[in-house]
Parts: structure tokens; C-alpha cells; sequence
């Protein structure tokens, strides 16, 4: 009920947005219509799975059908993102007691990692948190056919957790079935490959992979970006930070289990990745490590259960009393918090008259729309990004010039968003740019001003 509560508050507040929301909700609402994923936010015809690998995003469909609204993609983001606590806190009960069960779900269910995912838009990795939540237990169990049965699916959800079922093989390598644990590496590398050289561009209108300037070498060779990579990984001080915060909701003891290794692949191309958001605490980039910290900790202090001695059992508890605290000290830092924040549960003049001025688009048709308001159309108009962003499918090239808008509607918000999880301002493109752009729309290319209200400008062509 958390999760579907800070969603549905942001939604309704106008604080989800077209990237990614809108996006998603966009592929989602192709497939429910049996087409293939395009999302006119993400570019002119572009196929979303040249975007990111996750045709998983298909069994959304048949709910979409039934109930086409965003709302449908953050209720099962919600009860996706819950269903993970199960195999958490079963194998914490079996292995150090009702209370730590008890402890475990309640650091999983308030983690920052999973407050931030919730509470920006919806991302495919909803998917991969019960799947790797599941595999740990498997793990843990020494049940390995069943661990890599719950972790296979990995490759259909994004290409990197190809990496992820990578690490899992290894693991079972290393501790059970050496052939098996060989052969899930093998097709976790060989998936990722597959879908980052060819599945990718094939589906792509660019024909490249859109994320590349990411993963391009830090010090103009690979060779070079391998050498300084364990710098690299901790500095700027924001990555050494999140690492630290990432495992902080298991107190740092997870470190002391061979399952945190299962970390790595995520927390490396996160730290090595050439964009800044990728370092930090904000987005949904953590999520799918929560599960991995608390059953490394879990696993962690098994041992010290089984042993059966009073300083044993005591180190269980101070344990898991300092993770209980660290998870209570961190909640009011992240999103989980605004459920307390008066602002979650009031409406205000702009949200108001954004709604009054989105009504005037009619159904079907095709809008231009500033970031935040695009979620609010995409599920009954056909909508794009104004200003036209991204540029011949190009992310990460806001410099050039931008074409004309061809939408009927433009609709434009001059008023800052809440910053949080961008930097303050609006976004793509500077204010200044934005609202050139504006009156370009209305002196140069035929659009008239239709309603002006607190801020917002709804034109028509």
C-alpha cells in the first residue's frame, strides 16, 4: 500500500513524467494493443526495445487492456516491488527467527533503494526485484536449478542483468554445480552481448545502441579505464557515498557473505558509467540491489544462529537492532518520507488549472507537452515531448537545433517542477530555450494560443 501510495499521490500531483512514465506507459499501451512497443516520447517511430531490452513489459498488456491508465503500470510496479519481501523474510524466519524475519521485511519494505524506485515513475526493474529476491532464497538453499529458474528471466527484463545472471552462475560454480553454474554464466554473458550488439540496434531506428556514450573508456583506452577503475568507482565523492548507502540498510554486515558479490555487476557499470545519474541515490537504479544486501546478511549471520552459543545470539540481535535503526535513520531523507508531508495530500491552484487546460485536448489527438504533463495525456492522446527532444533519437545531444513541433496541441508548463529526482529546473532544455521555443511555435509555425492559466499555455495548430 506504500508504494502504490506515493505513486498514485505523484501521479495525481503531477509529479510523474514523460521520461519515464510516459514512455513506458506508451510501449505498455502498444502491446496491449498488439503492436510492436513504439513511444513517440522517446523519438519519432522508435521502437522501445532499441531503447532497453525488456520485452517482459508485454505481460503488463492484458492489465493495460482492462484498465488503460498510468495508474495501472504504478499499481503493479507496487505489488511487484512488495512481492520481494516474500522470499526475504521466509528465509530470514528459517534462518535466524521470527523477529529477524520480522526486521529483514521491514528494512526491505522501507530501503531507500526501493523508496526511490517507487517514487520516480515506473522502470522495468520492477520485474527484476522479486526475480533476484527469489533466486537468493534458491540460493541460500542450495536449490540451483530453482536459482537460476527464477534468474533466466533476468535477460528479458533489461540487458545489463544479463551481468546479474552472470554473477549467479558463478556463485553456483563456486558453492554447488559446477557445469550448471558454468552454463547459466555463460548465457547470462552471452544474453547480455546478444541484446547489446544485435537485438538493440536491430530495433532501434539509429541502428546503434542509444546508451553508448555511456560505457565509452574514461581515459581514452579500454586497457587505461580498466587501470584506474577501482578510482574510479569511488570518486566523485557522490559514488563512494552510495556505495556506502547501498549496503547501509544491512548495516554493512551483508558484506561478510558471499552473496554481496551478486552486487557487483549493477554497482560496476553504475560507478564506471559515464552519466552522473547513474552515481547517485536518487532514480531507480538501486533497486534491484535491496534484495541482494539483506540476504547477504541474512546468509551473513546464519552462522552465528546456528552456532548456539549466548555471544552468538547476541551478535544476531545487536545486528539486527542496528539495522532496524539505520533503516529508521534513513527513511526521512528519502521519498517514502513525503506520505508524511502535507504538500503529498493537498492539491494547489496549478495542479487545478493544469487539469482545467488538459481537459480542452480532445481524445486521439496528437500533443506536444512539457515533461511533466505528458503522463497525465498518454494514455488517451498521442504525445511528444516540447520541445521536440530527443533530436534524431540522439539522448544525449541537447545542443542541436530543434526542429519544429507537429502535434495539434502544444501544451507548456513555465512553472519549475519539484526538483526532486532532477536537478532543480525544467528539463530537457533550459527555461530560456523552452520558452523561445514557445513563441517560435506561435509567431513562426501557425500555433494560437487557446488558454493561458498559472503558468500554463495550451496552443493549437
Amino acid at each position: 500500500m506504500l508504494y502504490a501510495t506515493v505513486g498514485a499521490r505523484r501521479q495525481a500531483l503531477i509529479r510523474t513524467t514523460g521520461y519515464d512514465l510516459g514512455i513506458f506507459e506508451q510501449a505498455v499501451k502498444a502491446y496491449a494493443q498488439l503492436r510492436a512497443p513504439v513511444a513517440p516520447l522517446r523519438g519519432d517511430g522508435f521502437n522501445l526495445l532499441g531503447d532497453h531490452f525488456h520485452p517482459v513489459l508485454v505481460v503488463l498488456a492484458p492489465l493495460y487492456r482492462i484498465a488503460p491508465s498510468p495508474y495501472t503500470l504504478l499499481f503493479a510496479q507496487a505489488a511487484l516491488l512488495a512481492l520481494a519481501v516474500v522470499p526475504l523474510a521466509r528465509r530470514a524466519r528459517q534462518a535466524l527467527g521470527r523477529r529477524a524475519a520480522h526486521v529483514v521485511a521491514f528494512a526491505y519494505g522501507l530501503s531507500w533503494g526501493i523508496a526511490s524506485a517507487v517514487a520516480f515513475d515506473f522502470h522495468e526493474v520492477c520485474f527484476a526485484v522479486p526475480l533476484v529476491s527469489f533466486a537468493l532464497e534458491a540460493l541460500a538453499l542450495r536449490r540451483w536449478r530453482a536459482a537460476v529458474a527464477w534468474a533466466a528471466p533476468l535477460l528479458l527484463v533489461k540487458e545489463d542483468l544479463g551481468l546479474t545472471l552472470a554473477a549467479i552462475g558463478g556463485y553456483i560454480a563456486w558453492k554447488g554445480r559446477r557445469r550448471l553454474g558454468l552454463a547459466t554464466a555463460a548465457a547470462g554473458l552471452l544474453g547480455s552481448a546478444l541484446e547489446f550488439k544485435v537485438l538493440m540496434p536491430f530495433f532501434s531506428p539509429a541502428g546503434t545502441y542509444a546508451h553508448a556514450a555511456n560505457l565509452e573508456p574514461a581515459h581514452g583506452s579500454l586497457l587505461a579505464t580498466l587501470a584506474f577503475a577501482p578510482l574510479d568507482a569511488v570518486r566523485p565523492e557522490v559514488k563512494a557515498t552510495t556505495l556506502v548507502l547501498v549496503f547501509a540498510p544491512a548495516a554493512l554486515i551483508a558484506l561478510r557473505s558471499p552473496l554481496a558479490w551478486l552486487a557487483v555487476p549493477t554497482l560496476g557499470w553504475r560507478m564506471l558509467s559515464q552519466n552522473a545519474f547513474h552515481w547517485g541515490t536518487s532514480f531507480h537504479y538501486t533497486a534491484v540491489l535491496m534484495p541482494v544486501v539483506l540476504a547477504a546478511m541474512t546468509d551473513a549471520l546464519a552462522p552465528y544462529r546456528r552456532s548456539g552459543d549466548t555471544l552468538g545470539r547476541r551478535h544476531v540481535r545487536a545486528s539486527l537492532a542496528t539495522t532496524a535503526a539505520v533503516t529508521l535513520v534513513l527513511i526521512p531523507s528519502f521519498p517514502l518520507a513525503q506520505l508524511v508531508h502535507r504538500s503529498t495530500w493537498r492539491s494547489t491552484a496549478h495542479i487545478a488549472a493544469a487539469r482545467d487546460l488538459l481537459r480542452r485536448i480532445p481524445d486521439g489527438a496528437t500533443v506536444a507537452a512539457s515533461n511533466r504533463l505528458a503522463p497525465q495525456l498518454t494514455s488517451r492522446a498521442d504525445v511528444v515531448l516540447f520541445p521536440t527532444y530527443p533530436v534524431h533519437w540522439r539522448l544525449y545531444d541537447t545542443g542541436a537545433p530543434v526542429p519544429p513541433p507537429s502535434a495539434q496541441w502544444i501544451v507548456y508548463d513555465r512553472v519549475p517542477a519539484e526538483s526532486w529526482p532532477y536537478p532543480p529546473g525544467h528539463w530537457p532544455y533550459p527555461r530560456e530555450r523552452q520558452e523561445a521555443e514557445l513563441v517560435k511555435a506561435e509567431q513562426a509555425y501557425g500555433y494560437r494560443v487557446v488558454a493561458q492559466r498559472d503558468g500554463i499555455t495550451l496552443l493549437r495548430r
